[in-house]
């Protein structure tokens, strides 16, 4: 396939974007910022871990179909995929999509495609976008075309997932719409769904607000069921035997630049009709204070406790600590004054010290499990009963599989009162080795 596309920022979306088009046979440069990030893709090393991209990298870099490049070229195509945080006031940061849109002006021809594939609020490609690509004299519609066709994939799996999964496309008209859903033909095999441009802005919002709801549901249930003494997990075991209920898994709250970050976009925009959307995000937002009050409960009246962090990604088995929930649990545990060690082993740095599972473990009072990779599954009760000082295990995602009873077992299912008799077990025992 004869074209050239340039995909505007390269990094967990954009970089397999632009590997996906390449290997369907687009001339693609790629345009970033940081020149690191354009020496690392130019010698063929992705500076983004994804399975596929290390193995399929090297060969388009080699073959001369994907290059990296500070700054955009003319092409027939340009995709924009760049990041769209919020701001300290929780408002959608749109300085990035701005800043894109502009660069590509000076490089657009007659009937080039803009795509813009970042997460914005409703209205932002109408209202932001097109007026930018206009300042060239070309009208959007007629001699350029423009649409937004948001990605839907998972960490882990997006190249897999850029394949199979269905696409929206949003064209601000027909011909947008068309234009577009013939580039993504190329490799797309999931189904394209074509509607207007802010209905797929839309759509792909509630995408995400969909879980973050759901989730704040499991979050207050569980502080629901504290309060009750009844255990949380169990009712959504039985609850979920329902043909049609699937109450989602509580946690330590949610991460990632969608989840935690999307909603803030619709409640911008209609801030008196986004109630229940407003309410979700603060009940998660408040689940890192929610688990850092049980582990104080829990190690109360032990001098200096210290607490293993088991994971510090927002999700398992990725790489990924963007808006991460545990980064606040640490924090908070850090200013109780709290010992904490870090050990998570698909990290190698962040803003906390990382040591490895052994010194994070030895003498410690709490595991604190906050990431569900595939390794704190199967935790080895000997290696826990002899390293720390305490074998107790908080398992905040459900997902350590602990049969010995020698070891303390906690989750979000534990209440309060259960939390209240472990401490003072654990009290009780300090007490009687200090006596011997």
């Amino acid at each position: 396939m004869n074209g050239k596309i340039c995909v505007i920022g390269l990094g967990y979306i954009g970089l397999p974007t632009a590997v996906m088009f390449a290997s369907a046979g687009f001339e693609v440069i790629g345009v970033d910022t940081n020149p690191n990030v354009i020496s690392s893709i130019n010698s063929g090393y992705p500076h983004v871990v994804e399975p596929g991209l290390t193995e399929a990298l090297p060969h388009l870099v080699a073959e001369g179909k994907l290059r990296a490049s500070l700054k955009p070229e003319e092409a027939d195509a340009f995709i924009i995929a760049v990041p769209t945080p919020v701001t300290a006031d929780l408002k959608a940061d749109l300085s990035y999509v701005r800043e894109a849109s502009q660069s590509i002006v000076s490089s657009l021809k007659l009937h080039s495609l803009v795509i813009v594939e970042s997460t914005v609020p409703p209205g932002t490609t109408d209202d932001i976008v097109r007026p930018i690509l206009e300042q060239t004299g070309f009208t959007v519609g007629r001699q350029v075309f423009l649409a937004h066709c948001p990605e839907r994939v998972l960490p882990g799996k997006i190249l897999r997932e850029l394949v199979y999964n269905n696409r929206i496309i949003g064209g601000v008209d027909d011909i947008s719409t068309q234009r577009a859903a013939s580039l993504y033909r190329s490799f797309v095999q999931g189904d394209l769904l074509l509607t207007q441009t802010k209905v797929a802005e839309m759509a792909k919002l509630m995408e995400n607000i969909f879980r973050d709801v759901n989730i704040a549901l499991a979050n207050e249930l569980v502080q629901i069921c504290d309060s009750l003494a009844i255990d949380a997990l169990e009712v959504i075991k039985l609850a979920n035997c329902h043909p049609r209920v699937n109450l989602h898994q509580p946690g330590p709250g949610v991460g990632g630049h969608c989840l935690a970050v999307d909603p803030y976009f619709v409640v911008e925009r209609a801030p008196e009709q986004a109630k229940l959307i407003s309410l979700a995000r603060q009940t998660n937002r408040e689940m890192p204070q929610y688990i850092a009050d049980r582990v104080l409960k829990l190690t109360a009246g032990i001098d200096k406790a210290k607490i293993a962090v088991l994971g510090i990604t927002y999700k398992g088995n990725v790489t990924d600590m963007r808006e991460s929930p545990a980064i606040d649990v640490i924090e908070i545990l850090e200013q109780k004054g709290f010992n904490v060690k870090v050990y998570d082993p698909y990290v190698d740095h962040s803003a906390f010290e990382l040591v490895n599972r052994r010194e994070a473990l030895s003498g410690a009072h709490c595991a604190l499990v906050l990431a569900d990779h595939s390794e704190f599954k199967n935790l080895d009760p000997q290696l826990l009963k002899s390293l720390m000082s305490v074998p107790m295990v908080f398992d905040t995602k459900n997902c350590v599989d602990l049969k010995d009873p020698q070891i303390i077992s906690v989750n979000l299912g534990t209440t309060t009162d259960v939390i209240s008799r472990i401490n003072a077990a654990l009290r009780e025992a300090a007490a009687g080795d200090e006596a011997s």
